[in-house]
């Protein structure tokens, strides 16, 4: 401790000097931006809920992006049972099977019981597992303690990674795994892999915790609001009790029914659809965001 608060003491006491390297002009910052453009999912009903806008005959039209913003960086939150991991699986199986290589880092389940997991998705999807399940690879972090307590040890893996396999898409289940015990540093966590995340230009979907005393369908997430404010954009997963015959009416169930919910809040990637959906998860284990409440 005496280290670092010398250390922070040497930083406040020396004199204030610009760094030229992180001011850019718009023409200069344009230069490296990536052109945005959608990424199909394979989950049904989501990839028509983010657009653009763009002029059409004098005119300016909501443009369907057909997918998640490329490049995004995507937090998908939710209590437990919502769906999370079997969207995030789907999304992993669906880009695999086009043709994509997928780093899925593992936080919760060693990887082989994931692996069998996807295998499941894929067989749910109509698709053979057995053609496309080399452009899946998994990164252990539930097995391996070192890489999931050590967040340079596991960026350090995910880089050689992305440059062995040319990666392009990243999916961790969950970042709330990361930061067990330990949700004082989440929000340096969280930054640290999102930074990582645009520089290599990956589009990127974070999986995270959210606590049984959360509303439900907030942002928050376990370690507070930082997954959220940190990220392009948060999806969130609820699931509520008919429990009375308010619910029931607003709901058109039956009492005792449980209704899943799915809700974007916020994208600073592209537009989106604000409404809550109803959400489904299928006998297969498949989920579809099906239309909004009320119609």
């Amino acid at each position: 401790m005496a280290d670092e608060y010398r250390e922070e003491l040497q930083e406040e006491q020396r004199k204030p000097e610009p760094d030229l390297t992180a001011v850019f002009t718009g023409s200069q910052a344009l230069e490296k931006a990536p052109e945005i453009y959608g990424v199909p999912t394979g989950i049904e009903g989501l990839d028509d809920l983010f657009f653009i806008v763009k002029p059409v005959k004098k005119k300016l039209e909501k443009v369907s992006l057909k997918g998640i913003p490329a490049y995004s960086v995507m937090n998908l939150t939710g209590v437990s049972d919502t769906g999370k991991s079997l969207m995030a699986e789907q999304f992993t199986v669906f880009r695999a099977n086009q043709g994509d290589k997928v780093a899925f880092i593992t936080v919760e389940s060693p990887a082989n019981f994931v692996v069998a997991s996807l295998k499941l998705r894929a067989a749910a999807m109509g698709l053979n597992f057995d053609d496309f399940q080399d452009n899946i690879i998994l990164i252990d972090a539930a097995s391996s303690t070192r890489i999931r307590e050590n967040v340079p040890d596991l960026l350090a893996t995910l880089a050689y990674v992305i440059k062995t396999y040319k990666v392009k898409f990243t999916v961790i289940d969950s970042v709330t795994g990361l930061f067990e015990n330990k949700e004082m540093l989440a929000r340096a966590i969280v930054r640290r892999l999102f930074n990582f995340m645009k520089k290599w230009y990956q589009t990127a979907i974070f999986v995270s915790q959210k606590r049984s005393g959360h509303e439900e369908l907030t942002a928050e997430a376990a370690g507070g609001y930082a997954v959220g404010h940190i990220v392009d954009g948060t999806m969130v997963l609820a699931k509520e009790l008919i429990d009375s015959p308010y619910k029931a009416k607003m709901y058109k169930k039956e009492i005792g029914d449980i209704v899943r919910l799915f809700r974007i809040d916020g994208c600073r990637m592209s537009g989106h659809d604000t409404r809550t959906h109803f959400l489904e998860i299928t006998e297969t284990g498949l989920v579809k965001i099906k239309e909004p409440i009320g119609g």
